[in-house]
């Protein structure tokens, strides 16, 4: 089997799997979601019919599929950075298999197979917040935003307790599930805490949501990290714009405290959490989610 894709072996790739293709134990139904390393897959089991959401490893500026769903490397130059991300999705898919907790997406199995890696996970019905906030689906209430992220705050809470931090928290990654749950997607970026980080491909940054030390490999990482993130993710709410990334406003701050720019719409105890835990500086944070959660309570 070749390590990379060849144009003259191999005709041109399809972009997703199609319905009906069967992967080990599991028929694709439609696809649910892609980004740039993933892809997910509403699927059913073959022995049961139960539906699961299937996510496959793809890079796709890294490699492609092939006529017959064998994922190869797009050159010889990307064979080592498409292993190593295939290495680290593997990894993440193990991790995740031994975190259970009902606001966190579970999975049930992994395996290799199409010289790639799928994760199965359960199928749980709801909206990401990225999309309740730029279709304006829900009305963003106090009451609202308390609901989800206090529920988000026990399962950030629970991975931090097994000493991991995620590391990619924004709306996107968060699904609203009916009664306003919420539950955290995405673990491609969790890392044990005082891991040193040696490899580019060991970060992810999400501009406007990273903090300033998951910028540089040599800052430690911990709650607060995550911390920062979830700050950001409920500023998005209110302000329905990303923020200004963590390293602009190292350079200069200009992003205006939420307590001053929206104390007409919500209450000043809320308002100053995300203050509180969008401090450019880590130290500057909350350093637990516990002492997060204690800013949330209503006076």
């Amino acid at each position: 089997m070749a390590e990379y894709y060849d144009p003259e072996t191999y005709p041109k790739a399809w972009n997703y799997l199609q319905t009906g293709t069967i992967i080990d134990q599991y028929m694709v139904e439609r696809e649910l979601a892609h980004g740039g390393f993933s892809s997910v897959y509403l699927a059913r089991q073959l022995s049961d019919q139960y539906q699961v959401a299937l996510k496959e490893y793809l890079p796709r500026k890294l490699a492609h599929r092939t006529w017959n769903n064998v994922i190869v490397a797009n050159s010889k130059q990307t064979i080592a950075m498409f292993k190593r991300g295939r290495a680290l999705f593997f990894e993440e898919a193990k991790v995740l298999a031994n975190l259970k907790h009902p606001n966190i997406v579970e999975v049930t199995n992994f395996f290799r197979a199409n010289e790639t890696v799928y994760m199965v996970m359960t199928y749980d019905y709801g909206v990401t917040l990225d999309k309740i906030i730029t279709k304006k689906t829900l009305p963003i209430t106090e009451e609202f935003l308390l609901k989800v992220f206090n529920s988000l705050l026990a399962g950030i809470s629970y991975v931090h307790e097994r000493d991991f931090v995620h590391l990619d928290i924004k709306p996107a990654n968060i699904l609203v599930c009916p009664g306003n749950d919420a539950l955290l997607l995405d673990f491609g970026a969790i890392q044990n805490i005082g891991v040193y980080r040696v490899n580019k491909l060991d970060t992810v940054l999400t501009p406007g949501y990273s903090p300033i030390e998951q910028y540089d490999v040599n800052s430690p990482l911990g709650g607060w990290t995550d911390i920062y993130a979830i700050g950001a993710s409920l500023r998005t709410c209110l302000e329905t714009k990303t923020p200004v990334p963590a390293v602009e406003r190292k350079e200069k701050d200009n992003l205006i405290p939420a307590a001053k720019l929206f104390q007409k719409k919500y209450p000043d105890y809320l308002l100053k959490a995300i203050d509180w835990a969008m401090a450019v500086n880590a130290a500057d944070r909350p350093q637990t989610i516990a002492e997060f959660k204690q800013a949330l309570v209503i006076p």
